[in-house]
């Protein structure tokens, strides 16, 4: 799996995708998410990987736990590099999405959304009624992930050291919410740089608007690998 920016690829069609992708002539790192698995579905998949490019497929699946698994199930058949699920679906919900991942992929990575980079400590007591601190809530479904047998989890670039203390270098913290020097935050709450997600401990970060809504797309991308490559 490359150690690249990897690129939200929220668009609306693969039209666009392709529109997009034409004009980058290097191998990718790009996120497929909700809004684009569900209008093209796995024939998109099959396209951006026939053109090198790697995938994370971002369905950040959660329900009952077989229900969980037997997806996992069809999705490891499409090869993607990386999927997740929900970690506040609980243990036995992460281990059978693991479990269905491997009966027909045995390469693919899967992490676990801890808490989104949308969500504020406000938002955590008041509409979650989760009454610790974004960190300790954070370390908890991380803790569950990596007893679940995950690689990893989705979270903030804040909580990466503090993950990295606790579960270790290897165990994997992606996190979004990532802005240059300067970028509007949108409706990010808790994000970073890229040098200061290296400096945390983010072992890949995930942008999207940053690049995808620029006016040059490929030089922002070169930006933001330099910055996080360095």
């Amino acid at each position: 799996m490359k150690d690249l920016p990897i690129i939200a690829l929220d668009f609306e069609s693969k039209e666009k995708v392709n529109q997009f992708l034409d004009l980058f002539d290097e191998p990718l790192f790009v996120k497929i998410g909700m809004e684009l698995f569900y209008q093209e579905g796995p024939d998109l998949i099959k396209s951006v990987k026939s053109r090198g490019h790697d995938v994370f497929l971002d369905l950040k699946l959660h329900d009952i736990p077989h229900t969980v698994g037997k997806a996992m199930e069809g999705l490891a058949k499409l090869n993607v590099d990386l999927v997740n699920v929900h970690a506040a679906g609980g243990t036995l919900m992460m281990m059978q999405a693991l479990q269905g991942l491997r009966k027909y992929n045995k390469n693919t990575k899967i992490i676990a959304v801890t808490q989104l980079t949308s969500t504020t400590e406000d938002m955590l007591h008041n509409e979650q009624n989760i009454q610790t601190s974004i960190e300790d809530a954070v370390l908890n479904y991380a803790s569950l992930a990596k007893q679940a047998g995950l690689d990893g989890v989705v979270c903030s670039p804040l909580e990466s050291q503090l993950l990295t203390n606790h579960l270790g270098v290897d165990f994997m913290k992606v996190t979004p919410g990532i802005r240059p020097q300067g970028s509007a935050k949108d409706d990010q709450h808790r994000i970073t740089t890229p040098e200061q997600a290296r400096q945390l401990g983010s072992t890949h970060i995930v942008v999207g608007r940053p690049i995808t809504q620029s006016d040059d797309p490929v030089k922002s991308y070169q930006i933001i690998k330099e910055s996080w490559l360095s």
